[in-house]
């Protein structure tokens, strides 16, 4: 056993040691690490700020005899900008020319592929989450910058960074595109965002913006992130970003070599110099080489490109300035700058120029000075563009802009072009002037924007109108052009602040024949108009389509600030006399024309925007409306009274009146973007009432839409600290036109059939007008809201879309909705009650008013209280009428009785009498006599005078008594009888 355990011992010792020569021969076999073999770098710092040196091979076990570490520098060393830090030395050195350094910070201005550090990546915003079909949603390297995405995917860069003391980050961007959000942000590195006003980017006035944000020490994350809200189907432009940089690092070990395209020329650069245009450089250069003579370059490129040979493309013509004879000279010029070559084989040459023509006349509102140039004419003056005349009295100019003649570019328009892929261009020959209209010239690239800007400062509405908050119209910008394209061509439209910050109004797509153009401005902040012409939206460097073209042959923009006259129109005077200035006409009055007198309208009416002369100036407001104190509008006080089935109906619709928002139900786009139509809507009320309004909150710029009914786009989102993003708002109602049952006013209709309807009682119709038009909605848009009956509804915002049309519209210029509220329904009345009486109870009735159902009102009147009131019990009167009817019974059969045995006795003294009168026909009669005969039955006719029964009693008072107090009977002789007979 012991044996076992020596030898187990001795096995291992021999494997150990056979181990340690192996390891002991490999150490010696390794050479000697050299300064190329490994590389310097410093330990995290301590408590105390201090750091340690120490060097790290480029590959492991590959030499061996590295230096030891040493102390390092402290931890708030930095080098300044054109040095970088010698790790060997510890000591800061200036670059070396065709490099530079920022010191402290770190550049990127190169964007081949994604540098080492950055991560791009999609995110589908209708989830939430990361889904397929944003995957390839990311920013792209473009060379000098990178391209955000341009669909509706939420596409993010970021970028981490450990900075040892407080630094900061600056980068340039272009973001020309409001259909797309754009943000930056700082988190971190608990995941917090900083807050910073500059936040949310703003749209680029320039080409290209600076942006700069502080950061903090520690670790942080930078973040730029865009989001594509282009909803139209049209593809937006892309966010570009360049020239990031990165300071507050504590150092940087080396310096960077200069791009392509750029150089340095001096030791210790903390940037580069781009190279001027036909130069290139190449990577670390310190100077830049000319381009050969057949061939070009822009400015900062890195190679030169063989010269193409000149086409009818690569010129323009245009006009000299008029000469004092009044003779302009046709010029064919080259575009600038000029990149083809006149000798290559196949091209031509530039048309002679110099042929004279006659000049064209001044604009109107100019005149033709001493030095052959058109001057504006002075204030209180107009022209057709040949002299100024001063308005007569009683007339006032009528101020603007109005552009028919092209002999020069109007000082307020400027001309440029714009690349989708924003390639640096000196071009500014996207328009040019030709006579008798301005039109585009041919393109580098068929993708390119040709622009054209006019600015104006302001608007100001003439003495004769009368100034009003209702007034929707401020001026009017009216244009004839004209297009012809052989490929995808477009023209579009745009108002807004600036030539940056514009909107698209309207656009045209492929060959338009020549037709005019109108659109109306409504705030004094759209003061900048731009027309852009794209030959193709499809991207290439080829120009193809260099022959389509965009004409302009007039604008013309009214009540323009520091504007020229073309015309005079006639204006009220005030009282003192004829050389009085102009003044409105009050409110409600029109001029008389040829008078300069002012007459009221009749009731019930408004004046017209453009003030015309005459009573047809005079608009009528439509049913059921009055017009404002200013006469500018037609409005409902929310209340209204009808006639239905002989019935008068009254209405109150108040509590409808405050603004109501509703949305259409969810849509989505072709990437599964989730959007919906919202509406605000506010229905009725008084001039001091307030508007509906709809934003735009993807830009800082924060455009509303007011008016009765406007919508906008909302799509829900994550970004910005907000759960939507609202885009695209317009009016669709500015005016009402009228409230009735009627299912069509005007031109406005509202179908039935899109709300069936089983209720009697009718639905009352709101109708409005938007008078802002488009190109699908010549006439502008109409809006009808349906109010209907429904008791049942709690809610005051029940509003409903037509089921066939879920946007609201069926055709984009007419909308129709229907409100079922009990708001709706007409006040109630005396009608609409009805009372119930109950059952005598103890001496007392109850009379209990009740609503008739089903009910079909609101509001009104109130139900009566419930009256009490005494009353007699049935018990009571069936026993009285009991006993009354028995003592009737009772007297009624004992009078029969009594006159039933008189009259037998008066029957038989009758017949007594006539049996004696019978015997004696011819003897006188004798004496009526009451003596009781033979035979008589004397008891029968006894009467005691001293007692009489209570039945003779009652014959009493329907006899006469004689003076002795018998009943006289008065008894009719023979001789009466005969005569009688006979």
């Amino acid at each position: 056993m012991f044996l076992r355990y020596v030898l187990f011992f001795v096995r291992m010792y021999s494997i150990f040691f056979s181990l340690w020569l192996l390891l002991l021969t490999e150490a010696t076999e390794l050479p000697s690490c050299k300064e190329s073999d490994y590389h310097f770098e410093y330990t995290d710092c301590d408590v105390l700020g201090s750091r340690w040196r120490v060097a790290i091979p480029n590959k492991p076990e590959t030499c061996t005899g590295l230096p030891d570490p040493v102390k390092g520098t402290k931890c708030t060393f930095t080098c300044n900008e054109g040095e970088f830090l010698d790790m060997r030395t510890q000591e800061c050195q200036k670059c070396v020319a065709g490099t530079y350094s920022l010191g402290t910070g770190v550049a990127f201005d190169e964007w081949d592929s994604l540098p080492t550090g950055f991560i791009s990546h999609g995110i589908d915003m209708s989830k939430g989450d990361s889904s397929a079909n944003c995957s390839n949603s990311t920013w792209i390297p473009k060379g000098d910058y990178i391209a955000s995405n341009t669909d509706e995917c939420s596409s993010t860069l970021s970028y981490a960074v450990s900075l040892k003391k407080p630094g900061s980050v600056s980068f340039q961007y272009l973001y020309p595109d409001n259909s797309i959000f754009f943000e930056f942000y700082v988190q971190n590195d608990q995941c917090q965002s900083t807050d910073s006003v500059n936040r949310w980017m703003t749209l680029s006035k320039s080409d290209w913006e600076y942006h700069y944000v502080q950061l903090s020490s520690g670790n942080n994350v930078l973040y730029w992130r865009t989001t594509g809200f282009s909803l139209a189907g049209s593809s937006a432009k892309p966010v570009l970003l360049k020239n990031i940089a990165i300071s507050g690092v504590s150092y940087t070990s080396e310096c960077f070599h200069c791009k392509p395209g750029t150089y340095s020329d001096k030791p210790g650069a903390s940037r580069c110099i781009p190279c001027a245009v036909n130069s290139y450089s190449n990577k670390g250069a310190t100077a830049c080489q000319p381009c050969e003579a057949d061939t070009y370059s822009g400015i900062g490129s890195g190679s030169c490109l063989q010269r193409p040979h000149c086409k009818q493309s690569d010129y323009f013509y245009t006009h000299t300035p008029c000469d004092s004879r009044g003779q302009t000279q046709l010029m064919f010029k080259w575009i600038e700058p000029k990149i083809c070559s006149e000798s290559a084989n196949g091209a031509i040459q530039l048309p002679a120029s110099g042929e004279m023509m006659d000049c064209p006349p001044c604009n109107p509102g100019f005149f033709s000075s001493n030095t052959s140039t058109c001057e504006p004419c002075p204030h209180g003056f107009y022209s057709n563009g040949t002299e100024c005349s001063e308005c007569p009295a009683g007339m006032e100019p009528v101020v603007g802009f109005e552009y028919k003649w092209w002999n020069r570019m109007p000082s307020n328009m400027r001309s440029s072009v714009f690349s989708v892929e924003y390639s640096s261009t000196d071009r500014t020959t996207g328009w040019e002037v030709a006579g008798e209209y301005i039109y585009t010239t041919p393109s580098d690239q068929d993708s390119d924007f040709m622009l054209l800007t006019l600015q104006v400062p302001g608007y100001s509405l003439p003495h004769s109108l009368f100034k009003d908050n209702e007034r929707v119209e401020l001026s009017k910008i009216t244009f004839v052009f004209e297009t012809k394209c052989t490929a995808d061509c477009k023209l579009h439209f745009m108002a807004g602040q600036n030539e940056r910050n514009n909107m698209i109004v309207e656009s045209w797509s492929g060959t338009i024949g020549k037709q005019s153009y109108s659109y109306l401005i409504k705030s004094n902040s759209t003061v900048s108009f731009t027309w852009g012409f794209q030959r193709t939206g499809t991207f290439s460097m080829e120009s193809e389509y260099s022959s389509d073209f965009a004409k302009i042959y007039s604008v013309h923009i009214s009540n323009v600030i520091r504007g020229v006259a073309s015309e005079c129109r006639q204006c009220a005077l005030a009282a003192s006399g004829t050389d009085s200035a102009c003044v409105p006409c009050p409110s409600g009055h029109y001029m008389l024309n040829g008078t300069g007198m002012c007459k009221s309208c009749s009731a019930n009416t408004i004046i017209r925007p453009e003030q015309p002369i005459g009573e047809q100036a005079c608009l009528l407001c439509g049913p059921n409306t009055a017009s404002n104190k200013g006469r500018s509008a037609c409005i409902s006080d929310c209340t209204l009274a009808l006639l239905h089935k002989g019935e008068f109906l009254h209405y109150d619709f108040s509590p409808l009146a405050s603004v109501t928002e509703f949305q259409s139900t969810p849509r989505f786009t072709s990437k599964g973007l989730q959007y919906v139509h919202h509406f605000s809507v506010m229905l009725c009320g008084t001039q001091d009432r307030g508007l509906a309004s709809c934003v735009e909150n993807v830009t800082e710029s924060k455009r509303e839409v007011k008016g009765y009914i406007c919508r906008s786009t909302l799509v829900p989102s994550e970004v910005r600290g907000q759960s939507v993003v609202s885009s695209q708002p317009f009016s669709i109602g500015d005016t009402l036109i009228g409230v009735t049952t009627d299912s069509k006013l005007v031109d406005i209709s509202s179908f039935d059939s899109y709300f069936p309807s089983k209720s009697k009682l009718p639905d009352v119709i709101f109708y409005y007008r938007s008078i802002e038009t488009t190109q699908a909605c010549k006439n502008g848009r109409s809006t009808s809201v349906r109010l209907r009956c429904d008791p049942t509804v709690t809610l005051k915002d029940q509003i409903f879309l037509p089921s066939n049309c879920s946007e609201g519209t069926c055709d984009g210029c007419s909308f129709h909705f229907l409100w079922r509220s009990q708001h709706a329904c007409p006040l109630c009345s005396e009608r609409n009650y009805k009372e119930i009486v109950s059952a005598c109870i103890q001496g007392i009735q109850r009379t209990t008013y009740v609503w008739q159902q089903p009910l079909r009102c609101t509001g009104g009147v109130d139900l009566p209280p419930q009256k009490v009131s005494a009353c007699v019990t049935l018990d009571f009167w069936l026993k009285f009428g009991v006993s009354v009817g028995t003592v009737s019974a009772v007297l009624l059969i004992t009078i029969s009785c009594y006159f039933w045995k008189r009259t037998r006795k008066l029957q038989y003294k009758y017949s007594k009498l006539m049996m004696t009168a019978g015997d004696k026909e011819c003897e006188l009669p004798a004496a009526d006599s009451c003596a009781i005969m033979e035979g008589e039955d004397a008891e029968d006719d006894l009467i005691y005078l001293s007692k009489k029964s209570f039945f003779t009693k009652i014959k009493s008072f329907s006899r006469e008594r004689t003076s002795d107090g018998f009943d006289s009977v008065p008894l009719k002789s023979s001789a009466v009888q005969e005569m009688e007979m006979d």
